[in-house]
């Protein structure tokens, strides 16, 4: 019998349907759809990609295994990302969260890395490369600093830029709450930056270009293999539901955008991942898959 051949362009709701009938290209297209998602949002709440990686096909297979109990309460980009919320809130602390600092001793270990020239070192990769390596390795290094529940809601509602509505369904919190958590968050993110980071307030004497050399002596900063620029499909602000036209008449925290110019990364080795989750015993197993 010929396979047939789906795309991640169908409606979610007839990827589940199909899915859930036996259909294995369907489950992958589904899959695929949001692994990307997934992926980003866990490499912004830990701060390693391998670590990432993991994170991801463990809430994948939490996904696929509760497909049959998604009853279309609410859209499944919420239900997938309240089940992400679950795992990340509940998971076990990897190497950069399991002695992560405030955001106050954060500071004084950036202030302790000396300020070097670039052009003292010989790196293969090209200098403006490795200093925005360092611009988005500190900053994810910041967000660490904030407890799991607030660099969650911090993640999708001023990263994402989900509604509050959406938020709280997420964070299972009334609306309220959302907000008021949220903004404590990035006050607390936000003024942090802007008494020590120089990227907006040139008043502040912290430069990346000065502390790249010391970021790759700690090891912050692979030379070789880019930790946050490998595998760029575009960036975050141009993924975001919400399109940037409709700022023109709000004042938009300089900062926020400097978190949605990061990256937007694809999964690494998306598609042998999914065929291995696919083939795995747990997934035959609840879908009936040959």
């Amino acid at each position: 019998m010929m396979k047939k051949s789906f795309n991640n362009t169908r409606s979610d709701a007839v990827l589940i349907e199909l899915s859930l009938a036996g259909e294995k290209n369907a489950l992958e297209s589904l899959i695929k759809k949001h692994q990307d998602w997934i992926y980003n949002i866990a490499l912004t709440f830990v701060g390693d990609k391998d670590e990432a990686a993991d994170i991801t096909q463990e809430v994948l297979i939490k996904i696929v295994t509760k497909l049959g109990s998604f009853k279309q309460k609410s859209t499944f980009r919420t239900w997938v990302y309240r089940i992400v919320k679950n795992h990340f809130l509940n998971m076990k602390r990897g190497k950069y969260e399991a002695n992560s600092p405030t955001l106050e001793q954060f500071g004084q270990g950036i202030d302790q890395i000396p300020n070097e020239s670039l052009s003292d070192y010989s790196y293969e990769v090209e200098d403006k490369l490795l200093v925005k390596e360092a611009k988005i390795s500190c900053m994810k290094g910041m967000l660490l600093c904030l407890d799991r529940e607030q660099r969650m809601i911090y993640i999708i509602g001023e990263l994402f830029d989900f509604t509050d509505t959406i938020g709280s369904e997420i964070m299972e919190i009334s609306k309220e709450n959302f907000r008021i958590k949220l903004h404590r968050a990035k006050k607390q993110l936000y003024n942090f930056m802007d008494n020590k980071c120089g990227l907006i307030n040139k008043n502040n004497p912290c430069r990346c270009a000065r502390k790249t050399a010391g970021f790759i002596k700690m090891g912050f900063v692979d030379p070789i293999n880019l930790h946050f620029q490998k595998n760029t499909i575009t960036t975050i602000n141009k993924v975001i539901d919400k399109k940037i036209d409709v700022y023109k008449d709000q004042i938009i925290s300089e900062y926020q955008k400097l978190y949605q110019e990061h990256p937007f990364l694809q999964s690494p080795e998306k598609l042998e991942s999914i065929k291995k989750l696919l083939s795995s015993k747990v997934i035959k197993e609840t879908f009936n898959f040959d």
